[in-house]
């Protein structure tokens, strides 16, 4: 890190303008050559994965391109004359715009169950062959007009439909929110406008490249639609984060009377060290995620890990070369009235002696707070949003309301039923299917059996009395694959569609979640080790970390399916977690908590080792580092919560999620939870077994330093 540090200082300018063709020539490649982004959540080897496979061998289409409706409503009727004629302009001026979709309306003879029992609704299918996001986007649009066009006052028109859910999915355009809050709050910690605008620089530079990695990475694999804006949120976090450290450190330097370039060097050799390994820890908690062999979870794994990847290697050699420029100047343009570059931390220093002196109740609150906190994961239910999760003023949202209103809540979410004749089955097989399917507890009906031109599969839709969200809707789905299918006799049954998938997903993802938390934790506690030589000191980090964790899946379950403050944050309906959410937040909150950890607990390893004292170390490591996690901390919140005012669901939990578990890992825990137990431990804290000290590696992230930074 030295050497790096010192070749970035002396080819400055290199450095900087080669950064800025690299982003340049990045976001290019991105504009030209990049993929397609892809929202497949489908489940090779699952049943609703089977029920597709049954369809396509039978000749049906499995519905894999893109649906969109136009929902119709009239109080006194669609079925008059001049309304027919109204929606027949509308068929037509659908099918002219859009040639290659199939248009059916519901005065059509196969549309026949498009109009509700009441006559008062009905809607116009449109399904395009294939997925092309452009063509998805063509088709939404001229929607929208159709849309303008043809409602009326007695007449309500709304665009529903998977086509028309994409709208918003691409991202909020709230991220420059978070951008300006931290650059408040850099210049509040910093004092000055040169400290505060290389964090923001390294965050951009991240956060641009992040995004143009997504948009090439896409071409190879899969990329959801949401891995850009949450690969953007990450690097923005963790470039703005990763710079403070750094640049807090080289003013700590530069004020102990040091040299420019020889602060550039310890700083990048103690807190730029400190960047490497919560970066690498970033990396791999993120490309672990792989392992869950899921090809949207992969995809945004590897966006997520390319973005950090980028950033931090921003941190470790723009960031010096940026350093080298400055110079003293560091603290120019101040905007205090008097020029403060380091801060004695008095405050958190009497702050810890307060926690320490009474480590027992502070420990028991903090836990019981946390625990607290954590309950509402046991209602933990996974799923993923669709217009029924929409705000009411989007207009798939209340597309979704008019047909529950007019078909029922479960015509928003139909099973398909796929069925394979088996050699000597016939019709009555699918029949008695169908009645004992329209029989079963949950179902408010079945349409009739549709069969292939061979007689060999058949297909039927169910339609369930709850809604897609609803958990007895998940238990119908459970109930007909146990109950149901194993007594066709005659038949190979599977139960697919979209919401039958959602089941499958969800399922999956829960199945694998506790290894996968086992994997992360064991990482982190084996790098711990490594690190600090302590045993106890590293199982108690794991182990807070668990309880922050744990606290934000809770409150994401209160806020997000509980429907705690959704009206207040106009976040839509309550419905069910997105399936991939926990996973990515287990990956992305544990790297990050590494980072403050690294931070505080070598800082305290360096006092201890000082003066062998651990209670004056967890004071004084604590007075070293609380305002910059402080900092750090309130920039992640600000850039993870500004996500929250965006209009994707998928995108307002996952920034609330982060946004609250960073909070907590720095306040309640950081603040109360951690002094408190190291001084219980006391000198135990750094104790480890001889044998585990010698298979273990050494990995060392700060050496101890004198006052002016030499060793």
């Amino acid at each position: 890190m030295e050497r790096l540090a010192r070749a970035c200082q002396s080819a400055r300018w290199f450095v900087v303008v080669g950064w800025i063709l690299v982003v340049v020539a990045l976001s290019a490649l991105s504009g030209t050559f990049g993929g397609e982004t892809s929202d497949d959540y489908e489940l090779p080897g699952s049943p609703s994965d089977r029920a597709v496979q049954i369809l396509e061998a039978g000749g049906f289409s499995s519905g894999a391109g893109t649906q969109a409706q136009l929902v119709l409503h009239r109080e006194d009727g669609l079925d008059q004359a001049p309304v027919r004629e109204q929606v027949a302009s509308m068929v037509d001026e659908v099918a002219d715009r859009v040639p290659d979709a199939s248009v059916v309306g519901p005065f059509a003879p196969e549309g026949a169950h498009q109009l509700s029992p009441d006559r008062t609704t009905g809607y116009v299918t449109v399904g395009l062959p294939t997925q092309d996001a452009e063509a998805t986007a063509e088709l939404r649009d001229d929607l929208a007009d159709l849309r303008e066009t043809f409602a009326s006052d007695g007449l309500t028109v709304e665009v529903g439909g998977l086509g028309a859910e994409q709208e918003s999915e691409s991202g909020p355009p709230s991220e420059m929110i978070g951008v300006l809050a931290a650059i408040v709050i850099l210049l509040f910690a910093f004092g000055s406008v040169f400290a505060m605008v290389l964090p923001i620089l390294v965050g951009v530079v991240g956060a641009a490249s992040g995004v143009a990695l997504v948009g090439l990475g896409a071409r190879a694999v899969d990329m959801p639609s949401f891995a850009a804006p949450v690969a953007a949120m990450i690097a923005i976090g963790v470039g703005i984060d990763y710079a403070l450290l750094v640049v807090t450190r080289y003013r700590e330097v530069l004020a102990a009377g040091a040299h420019p370039a020889r602060a550039v060097v310890l700083a990048q050799s103690t807190a730029g060290r400190s960047v490497l390994f919560a970066g690498v820890t970033v990396v791999i908690a993120s490309l672990g995620l792989v392992l869950m062999d899921l090809k949207v979870i992969t995809g945004v794994a590897m966006g997520i890990a390319g973005s950090v990847l980028v950033t931090m290697l921003a941190a470790v050699t723009l960031l010096p070369a940026m350093l080298a420029i400055t110079g003293r100047r560091i603290d120019r343009l101040s905007v205090h009235r008097r020029r403060t570059t380091s801060d004695g931390g008095r405050l958190a220093r009497r702050w810890s002696r307060v926690v320490q002196r009474r480590p027992w109740p502070a420990a028991l609150a903090a836990t019981a707070v946390l625990v607290l906190l954590t309950l509402p994961v046991l209602d933990l239910r996974l799923g993923f949003s669709d217009a029924g999760t929409r705000p009411t003023s989007d207009t798939s949202r209340r597309a979704y309301d008019l047909v529950a209103q007019g078909f029922g809540p479960g015509a928003n979410g139909p099973l398909v039923v796929a069925a394979a004749l088996e050699e000597g089955a016939g019709p009555d097989e699918v029949e008695t299917l169908a009645d004992t399917l329209a029989a079963t507890p949950g179902v408010a009906a079945t349409t009739p059996p549709v069969f292939s031109a061979a007689g060999d599969v058949a297909f039927l839709q169910v339609i369930p009395t709850t809604g897609p969200q609803d958990e007895a809707t998940t238990d119908l789905v459970h109930r007909i694959r146990h109950d149901v299918v194993p007594a066709s006799d005659g038949l190979e049954v599977a139960l697919g569609g979209a919401t039958a998938a959602a089941v499958d997903f969800a399922d999956y993802t829960a199945e694998r979640l506790p290894l996968f938390l086992a994997v992360v934790l064991g990482a982190a506690l084996v790098l711990l080790v490594a690190v600090f030589r302590g045993l106890a000191v590293a199982i108690k980090a794991v182990l807070v970390n668990l309880l922050s964790l744990g606290a934000a899946f809770g409150a994401v379950v209160a806020v997000f399916q509980w429907g705690w403050g959704v009206e207040l944050l106009d976040l839509g309906a309550s419905a069910p977690i997105e399936a991939w959410v926990p996973m990515m937040l287990i990956a992305i909150v544990f790297g990050l908590s590494m980072d403050y950890e690294v931070f505080l607990l070598s800082r305290i390893r360096e006092e201890y080792d000082r003066t062998g004292d651990n209670a004056a170390a967890v004071a004084e490591g604590l007075a070293r580092t609380a305002r910059v996690i402080s900092a750090a901390a309130a920039i992640m919140v600000c850039v993870f919560g500004s996500f929250v005012l965006g209009s994707s669901r998928e995108l307002q939990l996952f920034g609330f999620g982060l946004a609250f578990a960073v909070f907590i890992d720095a306040s309640l825990v950081r603040l109360v939870l951690v002094p408190a137990v190291m001084e219980l431990l006391g000198d135990r804290n750094w104790w480890i077994p001889r044998w585990l000290d010698r298979a273990l590696p050494r990995l060392t992230i700060e050496a101890s330093r004198g006052p002016r930074g030499e060793r």
